[in-house]
């Protein structure tokens, strides 16, 4: 058990994979989801970070395909397979979706929003949610380890735990 981890970090609007031994990470989770999709027998996960719900709200043609919940989880899903994850024992954990500001505008209600076009693609691909942490209104980061399935959160000001 002494082995080297290594913490892949992932950005914003961004995703990456990890194999155990080593561990993924995500900071400045506010409104953004954090979504993790692994198989725990092939120890094998890939962690997205989600900054906005729809790609239909882009503005360009090019734009980050990482960057929405309806594009990023399924290329996350695809390379994830490819990685040799098998598609019958995926499962997610997901933080993050707070309200970091107060608007009564449903359009600025991105955290809400986030968490809804996630759980709705996680549906889609028939992916178990086994844990979560999302809402309220303060700023997480997440850390996701391959080897024991354990995803540890830490919310500002607060102490961090485990879903």
């Amino acid at each position: 058990m002494n082995e080297q981890k290594t913490v892949v970090k992932v950005g914003i609007a961004d995703l990456n994979f990890v194999k155990a031994p080593n561990v993924i990470r995500t900071s400045g989770l506010g409104s953004c989801v954090g979504v993790v999709v692994y198989d725990d027998r092939k120890e094998v996960a890939g962690l997205s970070h989600v900054l906005l719900p729809d790609s239909s709200l882009a503005r360009q043609k090019e734009f980050n395909l990482y960057k929405f919940a309806d594009t990023a989880i399924p290329i996350l899903v695809t390379k994830l397979l490819d990685q040799g994850a098998r598609k019958f024992a995926l499962r997610a954990k997901m933080a993050g979706g707070a309200q970091m500001f107060t608007s009564s505008n449903d359009m600025m209600r991105i955290g809400s929003r986030n968490i809804l076009a996630v759980k709705e693609m996680l549906e889609h691909y028939q992916i178990p949610i086994v844990a979560s942490d999302v809402g309220g209104n303060v700023g997480r980061t997440i850390e996701f380890d391959p080897e024991t399935s354990r995803l540890k959160i830490k919310k500002v000001n607060k102490e961090e735990f485990y879903l």
